[in-house]
């Protein structure tokens, strides 16, 4: 098939899985192990809703946190899912004591008689001081976006740390039998300038067999990030799906 470039942004809009995600994830060992509080997060949910000064008076710029990017992010990611929404609530502490942040956005996009839903995660490390988050790492992320009356059930076998240079799979699997359908793919790498602007790439599709689409990459030889975008058609719909890989130098931080 040929190159395919989204008319919209909606699919790559889904990378942005959280708008506090802007720029590089902050080193897991920058920040403290003070984190917020319920209420703060609760503030924080509000806040991303209605933008303005709700967020400038909850957010401080600090490692891996920009609060200038995170109101222009969150204003893109509504234009495209004018209706999403954040919740925000404790997750499991890390090996080193630091607590975490789970946060689930959700949202739809319509266009024409299509309606796309958005579910995307995060799982944060934040550090507050003086009464505002300021700071943030990013543990794990991802995002689905889906099209068609019924989801189309996929698996995305993604790992969400790799070390320097290390070779490993990026795999999305249907999860039901094709029965004969006939589906199409692609995978393509997001730059830091591309996530964080929400710009669109070319992706080239190829039909896909073996139920589903199975590629080895290989990591970076700098600590840092990888960010991939995976489109499928199936004929219940469109699937695409981002996913952010950590790129670490020590064996230890693959499960901090």
């Amino acid at each position: 098939m040929p190159p395919v470039r989204s008319r919209f942004l909606i699919w790559l809009a889904a990378a942005s899985a959280s708008v506090l995600a802007v720029g590089l994830a902050a080193p897991c060992s920058v920040l403290a192990a003070a984190g917020p509080s319920q209420a703060q997060l609760k503030e924080l949910e509000v806040a991303l809703k209605a933008g303005g000064t709700g967020l400038s008076s909850l957010l401080e710029r600090g490692p891996g946190l920009d609060p200038t990017l995170v109101e222009l992010r969150r204003r893109a990611l509504l234009k495209q899912f004018p209706d999403a929404s954040w919740t925000l609530t404790p997750g499991p502490s890390l090996k080193d004591g630091r607590s975490t942040v789970q946060l689930q956005l959700s949202g739809t996009h319509t266009q024409g008689s299509t309606i796309y839903r958005l579910q995307a995660s995060q799982l944060l490390s934040l550090t507050t001081s003086g009464g505002k988050i300021t700071g943030q790492a990013v543990i794990r992320e991802q995002s689905l976006l889906r099209s068609g009356a019924e989801d189309v059930a996929i698996s995305l076998l993604i790992p969400d740390a790799v070390l320097t240079g290390q070779r490993y799979d990026v795999d999305v699997v249907f999860d039901e039998p094709l029965d004969g359908a006939v589906v199409a793919g692609g995978l393509v790498a997001l730059s830091a300038q591309q996530t964080s602007a929400l710009m669109s790439p070319t992706l080239q599709l190829g039909a896909l067999g073996g139920g589903g689409l199975f590629k080895t990459v290989q990591a970076p030889y700098s600590p840092g990030e990888q960010t991939w975008a995976v489109l499928l058609v199936h004929p219940k719909g469109i699937v695409s799906a981002t996913k952010r890989v950590r790129v670490v130098a020590d064996r230890s931080q693959l499960n901090p």
